[in-house]
This record gives C-alpha cells, structure tokens and sequence, in this order.
C-alpha cells in the first residue's frame, strides 16, 4: 500500500494495525530523519535528532537536542543507532505522535560496543580491596588538640 511518499516498502509483512504500509495509519505532516537512541520500549523508539542554535552573546552555536518516541512497526528490524526516518501522524498514546516508515543506515556494531581493557582496571580493584593508605592520610584524619 503506497502511503503518499517516496520511501520503498518492507520486505516483511506484520499484522500491526498501526503500520503505515501493512496497517491502517494515515500519515501527514513533518519528515524527519535522526539516529535511533533507545529501542528499550515495546513497539516504541526513541529517535534523537542533533542540531546547532546560534549563541549571540558568544557569537558560537551551541549543539542541542531533541528526543522524538516513534512507533517502530514489527516489519522494520530497527537496532540503537540506526539512522532513520519518521513521519508525523495521529497521537498513537501521550508521546508518540511520528511513526518510523524507512531505515536510512545500519548502525555499525563496532561503533556501539565500547572497548575497555581488562587489565586497566585491575589494578584500581586491587587497590579498592587492599585497604592501601597513603602516610599522609592518616595524619590528617588524627585529631590535633587532644
């Protein structure tokens, strides 16, 4: 079913009523793209968008953001850093008022995971369980007066 833009239509079908290829959601209003923050909700994304807010007092922009809840219908596969693009429509619930309709870019798994090395925190562990104190430590938790 054609909803009006140029996007191309899932592979996947899904029986959910609020899909906008598969269901019967109408949709309207603003397009916008943006990265995929949090998946964390049931049928539910959070969707941030970066932009630059110019500062006349420092003649600087300032980065700000904002956070948009879209519905993720099932037939998209949609993972945290996806980029994608969202449609205005009708209020789905108290938030969500935009619907995801294409994934522009995967998220690059390489990018998400954060590489820690072991063996730089084994060393503060072992400090944490030892109990080590410094001489000078002692000497100034000791009362002077008495």
């Amino acid at each position: 079913m054609a909803i009006g833009l140029n996007v191309p239509e899932p592979e996947e079908t899904c029986s959910d009523a609020d899909c906008p290829f598969h269901g019967s959601l109408a949709v309207r209003g603003q397009t916008l793209e943006g990265t995929v923050a949090s998946t964390d909700m049931e049928k539910t994304v959070v969707v941030e968008r970066e932009y630059d807010v110019f500062v006349p007092k420092y003649d600087r922009y300032m980065k700000r953001r904002s956070r948009v809840p879209a519905h993720a219908p099932p037939c998209l596969e949609l993972n945290r850093g996806d980029t994608v693009q969202i449609v205005e429509t009708r209020p789905l619930s108290k938030t969500k008022s935009h619907v995801v309709v294409e994934k522009l870019e995967s998220a690059d798994p390489a990018d998400l995971v954060e590489s820690v090395d072991p063996s730089q925190h084994a060393d503060e562990a072992v400090e944490e369980t030892t109990g080590n104190v410094t001489e000078g430590a002692s000497d100034e938790r000791s009362p002077e007066g008495n």
